[in-house]
């Protein structure tokens, strides 16, 4: 594990930071929300996301490696939600001036969204097969760890980027055409993932 430390940790951050469905929600909710109300959702993503490498290094990976028909399910799925959550980003208005109950996503269905999210899901198979060592529970665990060191200030840049935009986006115009940009963008981060 140690040779493969730094490698890991290069990985976790490439594969962080980089857009994907993650971090186009949470730009789209800074954006929205602001960082301090979007932290749970940051929070969620880092969270769900490192219990899914763990779980993925004790044996999830293999077994869908070996049933393409759960992969194809999986994708599909993932790729409905994702519609679904475009859709509500497309139709969000800023808090003030936006529906009762405009919320960003809680920690739960962030960490939730783990499991559907195509980029998620790769990552997680990746780092647990290539970085997971000799798959102790040990190995896998500080996989986890490394993820969740690394993914938390990495999707939080995207957030705060978002909420830098605020301004920007006082004018009821300029939101709309930002929000049905990130929903575009969210469906697009997805689609080299579903046809990898």
């Amino acid at each position: 594990m140690e040779h493969t430390f730094l490698p890991l940790i290069a990985y976790a951050f490439a594969t962080s930071a980089t857009p994907g469905p993650n971090n186009m929600m949470l730009l789209a909710s800074g954006a929205n929300f602001g960082l301090r109300r979007s932290l749970p959702h940051m929070l969620g993503i880092s969270a769900g996301h490192s219990f899914m490498v763990v779980v993925m290094g004790l044996g999830l990976a293999a077994a869908l490696h070996a049933e393409p028909r759960v992969m194809l399910a999986l994708k599909v799925a993932s790729l409905a939600y994702v519609l679904w959550l475009a859709w509500k980003i497309a139709n969000s208005a800023a808090p003030a001036r936006g529906k009762v109950g405009a919320a960003p996503l809680t920690f739960f269905q962030a960490a939730a969204f783990q499991w559907v999210n195509p980029k998620a899901i790769a990552m997680s198979i990746t780092a647990a097969t290539v970085y997971g060592g000799d798959g102790s529970l040990a190995a896998i665990v500080t996989v986890g760890a490394v993820f969740a060191a690394v993914n938390l200030p990495s999707v939080s840049l995207w957030c705060a980027m978002g909420e830098g935009l605020r301004v920007l986006l006082q004018n009821p115009v300029r939101l709309r055409l930002f929000n049905w940009t990130m929903a575009a963008l969210l469906i697009a981060s997805m689609l080299p993932v579903l046809w990898a």
